[in-house]
Parts: C-alpha cells; sequence; structure tokens
C-alpha cells in the first residue's frame, strides 16, 4: 500500500511539472499587449469600409487578457488586436463567424476552441489554428506547418470536398477578404435560395448539416434536407471524414502508379 501511495504521489508531482513547465514558456500578458503600435485602428479601418455586413462583438476586458494569453498572440498582430478588441466579429448576417475573445452571440473563443482539437496545453506548438468557420460547415485556420509549406497563411476546409484549400492569404488578407470580397462568389454551390432568412438568427454554437453530405459526388445543396448541429461536432465529423476520403484518394494514386 505504501509503495502504491508513493507511486500515486511521484505521479501527481511529475504532472505539476509538467504544468509548471508549461506556464514558465507562456509570455507575460503585459509583452503581448502593445501599447504603442496595435493593429486595431487598422482593422477598424477595413471594419468601416466594408462592402460586406460587418457586426463587431462586445468585448470582455478580462475575458480578453485571459484569451490572449492563453493564445500568446500580441495585439501588434491584426489576430491579437481582434482577440483583445472583440468578442468576436460576424460577417454577412453571421454566415462567417471569426472568432474573438467570445461573447454572448458567439459563446466560443480563439483560445478554448483550439484547445483539444489543434494542442493539448497552452504554448504547445501548434499545427494549424482555427480562426473562423461558417454557416454550412466550413472551417478557416491559420496554417503553422500542418496544412503545407506555406506557414502563416489562412486555408479553409471546404464542405463540399473535405479538403484544406490554401486562400494565398495571411490573417490580415483573410479579414480583408471577408469584409470587401464577393461572399456569394465564394459560395457559389454552397448556399441555397433563400439562406439569408435562416441566418441572423443562427448561434454561434450551430452550423447547419446536409443529407445527402455536400461532398457526396453530385450533391445539389437545392435538393438537399438540412439540419441544425452542434459547431463541435461538425468539425469533429468532418474531419474524422476528410482523413478518410484524403487516405482513399492517396491509395488510388498508389494503385494507378502501379
Amino acid at each position: 500500500m505504501k509503495s502504491i501511495f508513493n507511486i500515486a504521489i511521484a505521479l501527481c508531482l511529475c504532472l505539476l511539472s509538467a504544468q509548471l513547465k508549461a506556464q514558465n514558456k507562456l509570455i507575460g500578458l503585459d509583452k503581448l499587449i502593445n501599447k504603442t503600435d496595435p493593429a486595431w485602428p487598422l482593422v477598424q479601418k477595413w471594419i468601416e469600409s466594408a462592402k460586406n455586413k460587418v457586426e463587431v462583438l462586445p468585448v470582455d476586458t478580462a475575458k480578453a487578457n485571459e484569451v490572449l494569453y492563453n493564445s500568446q498572440m500580441t495585439t501588434y498582430a491584426t489576430l491579437g488586436s481582434v482577440i483583445y478588441n472583440t468578442g468576436g466579429i460576424m460577417v454577412d448576417n453571421g454566415w462567417i463567424r471569426i472568432l474573438g475573445s467570445g461573447s454572448e452571440k458567439l459563446n466560443r473563443n480563439i483560445a478554448e476552441w483550439n484547445k483539444g482539437k489543434t494542442i493539448k496545453e497552452y504554448g504547445d506548438n501548434v499545427p494549424y489554428l482555427l480562426i473562423a468557420d461558417d454557416a454550412v460547415g466550413g472551417f478557416f485556420a491559420i496554417n503553422y506547418g500542418g496544412l503545407g509549406p506555406d506557414v502563416k497563411n489562412v486555408y479553409y476546409l471546404e464542405p463540399n470536398t473535405l479538403t484544406w484549400q490554401p486562400l494565398g492569404a495571411g490573417y490580415g488578407e483573410f479579414l480583408v477578404f471577408c469584409f470587401d470580397s464577393d461572399l456569394a462568389k465564394f459560395y457559389k454551390g454552397l448556399r441555397w435560395t433563400n439562406w439569408n432568412q435562416f441566418i441572423g438568427n443562427l448561434e454561434g454554437t450551430k452550423t447547419y448539416s446536409f443529407r445527402p453530405y455536400l461532398w457526396q459526388e453530385g450533391t445539389d445543396i437545392e435538393k438537399c434536407t438540412r439540419k441544425l448541429v452542434g459547431i463541435e461536432e461538425m468539425y469533429r465529423f468532418n474531419i474524422m471524414k476528410s482523413k478518410e476520403i484524403n487516405a482513399d484518394k492517396g491509395i488510388k494514386k498508389d494503385e494507378v502508379k502501379q
């Protein structure tokens, strides 16, 4: 019994030591908040001149501090400025949800949302960082080496192919794309006729799921049935199916070579 007790204590001490090491490698909040040259004024200009409808969600200062620290972003960068100054940003009546520090309308923050998906603990090296998603189960992420060689560029996990597509843009350019681009053109084939009647009251933790699945060959979204599902459920399902689909494609390529 004594040896078992000693082992339990040793395990607890190891876990505590690991947690302390993780905390020690995190940069302090005072160094993350840039008071001389923050990016937020530039983002505000983009929002003020936006062609698409943009709603900046209210920010809770205490929560913003916590999320900025956990995400280890500086407000000198556009991503850090969005975290620190917004509870999130809704584009096109909420069709696109850009993650910030969380709010009542978008009850998710960028740090917690990535934990358990792209990282295990705050401060871990991240293969990609989930930054936004949309009403049809598409996900946007910054690549940090896990999606391709173009580090710090944004990728889109298409719901109709379940492949990560490079957008050829960094985070700041991604914001401008959301604010100013022709979203109807980008989402061609992914918006049903009266989609805008359903999006205004869509919860930030929900997205639409379709049957047949959008990634099935020949699917016409106008003929699909749809239902609301949790965004967490949709992400995990899409990632699982994406791996299956791409693995199958890999097998087919090998078979062709042989």
